[in-house]
């Protein structure tokens, strides 16, 4: 237990967004105030060996006086078995204080719109949109994982970041050669092709966790695409065709329902992405809470407490004000 969260006495209410590349603890006073924020590694048990140390390391520090907890876990749902081990560590954990369990995008949805009407599309480390019409009913697309889904997400981004690189590297693309000196620079690789070929695989060769290491290529991508790199660029027009692809699948399958879009995880806070989609989507609107906010409300209403839209709004501006991250 880390001492601020044991200094925590009075009522409180805690959330976990727990994602693909990282997992946030935010614990919130009865009067709106933070008392504790705590983040550790990824806690997706498809692909990250450590889940359940992590998750039930945050748990652990959580005070007695914790009146309700909302957990939002990326592959939750997803697994039978995975989602039994994952309800057990969370149990295990906090014993005796209530709590809910969603899926991270379920969680993530209910924050961006208030429980209202809407499509979230996720991207950070993987991808996965999900609508809900307001009154119980929703549906998800994507979030297959990286073997055979993810489009649009940070780790596709970068994945085909380094195919592109490869190719240029060992000449079976000779057009877009203005990639090559910006993105290797900014993975810390020589621009020299000569050089830059045994550094890369020097790179390949020690990554401890690969699907981390090529999403983090991602927000490369991103900083080149807004500084005018047109190899770049056309890497997030397609990221975008497909998170776009997400949108549209998902609002076919709630018909009646006029649902606007909203967005969450890194990949989206790049507004060259957001507009790419866009175009093909209409203008998204912006959440009104970060996911985490949605696992607060949840757990605020466990707890007794009142989340009306003052509560949303006062607690939007707490959680930006503590630029925890998202």
């Amino acid at each position: 237990m880390t001492p601020e969260s044991f200094a925590v006495t009075e009522p409180c209410i805690a959330a976990i967004d727990g994602g693909g590349s990282k997992t946030l603890l935010v614990v919130l006073r009865a009067d709106g105030t933070i008392a504790d924020i705590q983040q550790t590694g990824g806690t997706n048990p498809f692909d990250q060996p450590l889940w359940r140390e992590r998750l039930t390391g945050l748990l652990k520090t959580l005070s007695p006086s914790t009146q309700a907890v909302g957990l939002g876990l990326a592959g939750y749902g997803e697994s039978a078995t995975l989602c039994a081990r994952q309800e057990d560590a969370v149990s295990e954990s906090l014993g005796q204080i209530p709590y809910s369990l969603t899926n991270d995008v379920d969680m993530a949805c209910s924050a961006a719109f208030a429980g209202e009407p809407g499509v979230l599309v996720l991207s950070g480390t993987g991808s996965m949109a999900w609508a809900s019409d307001g009154r119980g009913q929703h549906c998800r697309v994507g979030g297959w994982g990286s073997l055979f889904g993810d489009e649009g997400s940070a780790y596709q981004i970068g994945r085909d970041a380094l195919t592109l690189l490869t190719h240029i590297l060992d000449g079976r693309n000779s057009q877009d050669v203005a990639f090559l000196e910006p993105f290797s620079q900014a993975m810390g690789l020589p621009s020299d092709p000569t050089l830059c070929t045994p550094a890369l695989l020097e790179w390949y060769g020690n990554l401890e966790h690969p699907r981390s290491a090529v999403a983090a290529l991602a927000r490369h991508v991103s900083t080149l695409a807004e500084n005018g790199c047109t190899p770049a660029a056309t890497l997030l027009e397609a990221a975008a065709t497909e998170l776009a692809t997400h949108i549209r699948a998902a609002r076919s399958q709630m018909p009646g329902v006029d649902l606007p879009w909203s967005y969450a995880g890194g990949t989206l806070q790049n507004p060259f992405l957001r507009n790419a989609i866009a175009a093909q989507c209409g203008a998204p609107v912006s959440p009104l809470l970060p996911p985490i906010g949605g696992g607060l409300m949840t757990a605020a209403r466990q707890a007794g407490w009142a989340p009306d839209a003052s509560w949303i709004t006062s607690l939007s501006r707490t959680l930006a004000a503590a630029e925890y991250g998202s």
